[in-house]
């Protein structure tokens, strides 16, 4: 079996966003490699400071415009930016497998998510109000507004940058700020392909820069005198370095961070749903999720046959190429990263975990990308490292409980709190749980949920701040209070 090259036609044409499409010579450059195969799909040019300072620059002059623009024409071009997706669905899809090696026949709901976050958050640009504050014991007349930030520095990670652009920049733009955001030098080319479209929608010039880069980009968008917040998705040892550097600013930060979530299995659950779920975790984006279910906790009862069952389900993925139909799980990132993934899964038999399944890197036609077998383990204990760390890759701890007790104090024995999943049939168990659960974040009985209108965000370790319907508007708004004495 070979494994189709990308379509490097589809790629943007761009290296930067910086007001207007830039392309740079004499930059350092990444060989940008496409996982399911290591081929170079081209090179990509890497922001540097003078870059950063040139899109904090572009998008401060663009902010009086943009957030002084009346919220029903923020609206309208906003709803042209959501068409214009639909529109190029086909190519934009081609952008996100070449850039991450995604399946390419799992990305039409891509393409509708992140055209529903413009539309949804375009319903909000001209809903943005303050309130008349009730004033005691003198007579005043007090009001608030709710303006926009200013300048949004956005970091995001190379597993999802296209849904990630959505999440962040909607709410941002239809609060009226500008914004500039950085993804990955191993995934850019989504974010600048939507960077071009939103031009062409007629989104003024400044007020969506995209920047290419590496660590010291991120650097120096995090310590910029002209940003005033910043949102980053990813680690939570980056998420350090970022509030550091934020800190000479004061700059305000919302954090997207890791996790480690755990699903609570019980004997009453829908069986096949929850052996699916499992394997589900390994193979969505070959397990390259924060929200990923990588903790699955299995009530005693049903242990022994619900690992067996699994171990069978694990059997039959087909790993390939990620243009083909019948492709059930795709590479992960880079090389460097699928050799971190098997040095953890190699560190836990060491610790003494039981590999039911997987727990290699393919082989044969596969050997030339970045693929990793979906591996289960077991951890009676729930000690290894491999269950405590996030992994980001295709693996799954199991983990023995009695009840319902001792669920929750496996669930909640984590610095992370993400997303948490409950499988049982019985809704008081669900109802009872889910308030006990030490996460952002409670799914029940099936696929991720993650709606446009609903909250998303994470407790403990797993971050701050919320995106999602009213509550990510609130991510990129403050409150002015104004006091008339009368």
């Amino acid at each position: 079996m070979s494994i189709a090259s990308p379509d490097i036609e589809a790629l943007p044409k761009s290296d930067f966003i910086i007001g207007k499409p830039v392309n740079s010579d004499g930059l350092q450059g990444y060989a940008h490699l496409y996982p399911a195969n290591g081929e170079v799909t081209r090179k990509v040019s890497v922001a540097g400071k003078d870059e950063v300072d040139m899109a904090v620059r572009a998008a401060r002059a663009a902010l009086p415009g943009w957030r002084n623009t009346p919220p029903n024409e923020r609206r309208k071009v906003m709803l042209r930016f959501a068409q214009l997706i639909r529109e190029n669905g086909e190519r934009f899809k081609k952008v996100i497998n070449a850039e991450n090696g995604a399946l390419f026949h799992q990305l039409d709901w891509f393409v509708e998510w992140d055209a529903d976050l413009f539309e949804y958050n375009a319903g909000y640009a001209d809903k943005i109000a303050g309130e008349v504050v009730p004033i005691w014991p003198q007579q005043a007349f007090d009001y608030t507004l709710d303006e926009p930030y200013g300048v949004i520095g956005i970091l995001v990670p190379w597993n999802g940058p296209s849904i990630s652009f959505g999440q962040m920049i909607a709410p941002a733009m239809a609060s009226g700020n500008v914004c500039i955001i950085k993804p990955t030098e191993f995934a850019p080319y989504s974010c600048l392909f939507l960077g071009e479209l939103a031009l062409e929608a007629g989104i003024p010039e400044g007020v969506i820069n995209v920047i290419p880069g590496n660590v010291e980009a991120g650097e120096a968008l995090t310590r910029h005198p002209g940003v005033d917040k910043l949102h980053f998705t990813g680690s939570g040892a980056t998420a350090r370095k970022i509030l550091a550097g934020a800190a000479e600013n004061m700059t305000p930060v919302g954090l997207e961070l890791g996790g480690k979530s755990a699903r609570l299995i019980f004997e009453d659950c829908d069986w096949q749903q929850a052996v699916m779920s499992v394997v589900g975790t390994c193979v969505g984006n070959a397990g390259q999720a924060c929200i990923a279910g990588s903790r699955a906790l299995v009530q005693e009862s049903i242990y022994d046959k619900f690992l067996a069952d699994c171990q069978a389900a694990a059997g039959h993925v087909k790993l390939g190429d990620p243009l083909a139909a019948d492709t059930m799980m795709g590479p992960v990132i880079h090389e460097g990263h699928c050799n971190r993934i098997l040095a953890m899964i190699d560190h836990a038999r060491e610790e003494g975990g039981e590999i039911l399944s997987g727990g290699k890197r393919e082989g044969g036609d596969l050997a030339s990308g970045f693929f990793v077998q979906p591996t289960l383990i077991a951890d009676p204990d729930n000690k290894l490292e491999i269950t405590r760390e996030e992994v980001f890759g295709p693996v799954v701890s199991m983990i023995p409980f009695k009840d319902e007790e001792d669920a929750i104090r496996i669930a909640n024995d984590t610095v992370y709190g993400l997303a948490s999943y409950i499988d049982s049939t019985n809704i008081n168990t669900v109802h009872r749980l889910a308030s006990r659960l030490d996460a952002g974040n409670v799914m029940v009985n099936g696929a991720v949920g993650l709606p446009t209108a609903a909250p998303f965000g994470g407790h403990k370790q797993s971050g701050v701040g919320r995106v999602g319907g009213i509550w990510g508007i609130r991510e990129f708004i403050r409150t002015k209070n104004v006091h008339i004495a009368m």
